[in-house]
């Protein structure tokens, strides 16, 4: 377990997720039960402060819930433990946080382009808007399968890329 919670915060640096954020992500994941603050500052040997923080970063992008425990004043936090459907939050984040502002700017910038603008420049806009709209819309509809029926899409998409090369 502390492994995989190191790991996970060397991962998170590396996607653009501070450390800390990542590591109590990674520590409530594989928790059986939902944690106060105190004691993912304590496990972590973090300050509660940094705790805090990172927990708020969690709830927005709904990785985390604050959850109460019977008998218990204070707050618990639990996260999802379904990996699909953390992927599935992170990916509609990132999409509404990262892709859509891009697709609006390039949408924006090819209606834009003029004859002053040299052709190759306006093909690779044109492209790459292109591009990403696929991304998203096939995200789009996969998200809208069932778990099932998303896993044999995937699943089925390997198969046919090992037919075609």
């Amino acid at each position: 377990m502390k492994r995989f919670v190191l790991h996970w915060g060397e991962m998170g640096s590396r996607w653009g997720v501070n450390r800390t954020v990542a590591q109590i992500h990674a520590l409530l994941f594989l928790s059986e039960t939902p944690l106060t603050a105190e004691t993912i500052a304590e496990i972590l040997r973090v300050a509660r402060s940094n705790v805090s923080t990172s927990i708020r970063e969690l709830q927005s992008w709904g990785l985390v819930k604050l959850v109460h425990v019977e008998g218990d004043r204070r707050d618990h936090f639990e996260a999802h433990h379904d990996v699909r459907e953390i992927f599935r939050v992170v990916m509609e984040e990132r999409k509404k946080r990262e892709f859509d502002p891009t697709i609006s700017v390039l949408r924006e910038c090819v209606n834009e382009a003029g004859n002053d603008t040299p052709k190759e420049v306006r093909d690779r806009m044109a492209n790459t808007l292109a591009f990403m709209e696929l991304i998203t819309g096939i995200f789009d509809e996969v998200k809208q399968l069932p778990d099932a029926n998303a896993v044999a899409w995937l699943k089925t998409g390997l198969k046919a890329k090992r037919l075609l090369g």
